[in-house]
């Protein structure tokens, strides 16, 4: 009997961004700025903010994660894990994940975030795969989310013209005919000193 090697695919993808935008027009009245200068530099000219009281990361993870469920015809009960990588979560514990799991009824789900800034979802995608790939995975849900608007200095415009609020996913399951994800090569570097806490 020839056993296939399992590969981590992904199967269907979702996001959300809030409707609120913030824009360079905006921008230029709060800092040192101007929409030519952003827009030379970084080529944004909005980005979304989540506003709204009691919002958090985990109430973008939801819709991106219902996006998904719709695609690909399935219910939240019928996903194993989610993994989300954020470094703004709605709180330090319980996980945004399992927040998340709860606010979806995915209720045969457990999951944990990943931490990691501009990484986190390169990172967390790296674990779901091996999820995946270990055989005892069916459907995991990877999903890079943060809310920046919360932790952005707006009064430093090297940063604040950069980020916004959103949340991307993606749901993998196995593959045994050599599609998917077939390696990574991750390595951590020194940390940039400019943003130390």
């Amino acid at each position: 009997m020839i056993i296939k090697k399992i590969t981590a695919a992904i199967t269907a993808v979702g996001g959300y961004v809030p409707e609120d935008k913030l824009t360079n027009a905006d921008l230029e009245k709060m800092v040192d700025t101007n929409d030519e200068w952003i827009r030379t530099r970084t080529g944004i000219s909005e980005r979304r903010i989540l506003k709204g009281e009691g919002l958090a990361t985990s109430d973008m993870v939801v819709p991106a994660v219902r996006q998904i469920c719709e695609k690909r015809g399935i219910s939240p009960e019928e996903i194993d894990c989610l993994i989300v990588g954020t470094v703004t979560p709605d709180m330090v514990f319980p996980s945004t994940a399992n927040i998340a799991c709860a606010k979806l009824g995915a209720k045969n789900a457990w999951g944990f975030d990943v931490s990691a800034a501009c990484s986190g979802f390169l990172f967390s995608l790296t674990q779901g795969a091996a999820l995946i790939e270990s055989g005892r995975y069916k459907k995991v849900v990877v999903c890079g989310a943060d809310k920046m608007s919360a932790i952005v200095d707006y009064e430093d415009r090297t940063t604040c013209i950069i980020f916004g609020d959103g949340a991307g996913a993606v749901l993998l399951e196995p593959n045994y005919d050599g599609y998917g994800i077939l390696d990574s090569i991750l390595k951590a570097m020194e940390p940039v000193a400019s943003f130390y806490i």
